[in-house]
């Protein structure tokens, strides 16, 4: 079922895939550091007022950065999870046919990290790699499947249930394929999720974002 969400422009297509805020520093103290630098540019690039073109050209480095921190530390899915992440975002910004490679790319590394390790990060990449399936328009154009995408999102709330971010992008799956009841019910799962330490500025924009979506599915229902 084609809504107006896979209708719409590449940067509300790819609006905030997860929640992510200050650039890798050149020495960070380990992965698990480089990781929180990322997911931190992430939030303060994706949820500030700047124009596309220059969220587009802060993504492309930040997903750069991504890239060396997966070269220096092969065989470990996160990294590779929070590049897919970046890149995705990056093709949101930038829109048009180029956005379709970069989400190509997005997928790629997102199924691969899948490969070696899908519980890492919460199940990010299930959650990722789910919303690209639903985003990205269908065949002949683009490589968009609804099933695969229910499939990715229902497997990254087993892995993570309450979660704020494979609930809501689920809901917003459920919505565009017109399951509004139970869109809400991940809504509210979504709402009551825990905070998360060290994403404060991700959790505030998820949290925006959550709730227009709930009004969107009450106004629907009405």
């Amino acid at each position: 079922m084609m809504t107006h969400s896979r209708r719409g422009l590449w940067a509300a297509i790819f609006i905030a895939i997860l929640a992510l805020s200050t650039t890798l520093p050149a020495q960070a103290a380990s992965m698990d550091d480089a990781l929180l630098d990322i997911q931190q540019s992430w939030a303060r690039i994706n949820y500030s007022a700047a124009s596309s073109d220059r969220k587009a050209d802060e993504f492309g480095r930040l997903a750069d950065q991504a890239a060396a921190l997966c070269s220096t530390h092969p065989g470990r899915a996160e990294p590779m999870v929070w590049q897919g992440i970046v890149l995705s975002s990056q093709a949101g910004a930038q829109g048009g046919l180029g956005a379709l490679s970069l989400a190509k790319e997005a997928r790629k590394v997102l199924e691969a990290s899948l490969k070696i390790d899908p519980a890492a990060l919460g199940g990010s990449a299930h959650t990722s790699v789910g919303t690209l399936y639903h985003k990205v328009p269908g065949f002949p154009i683009g490589f968009g499947d609804d099933h695969k995408a229910r499939q990715h999102l229902q497997a990254a709330l087993k892995i993570n249930p309450t979660g704020i971010d494979p609930n809501y992008f689920y809901a917003q799956f459920l919505l565009d394929e017109g399951e509004k009841a139970l869109a809400l019910e991940h809504l509210q799962r979504a709402q009551n999720a825990p905070a998360r330490p060290g994403r404060e500025i991700a959790d505030a924009g998820r949290r925006k974002e959550v709730a227009a979506l709930r009004a969107e599915a009450v106004d629907v229902l009405r």
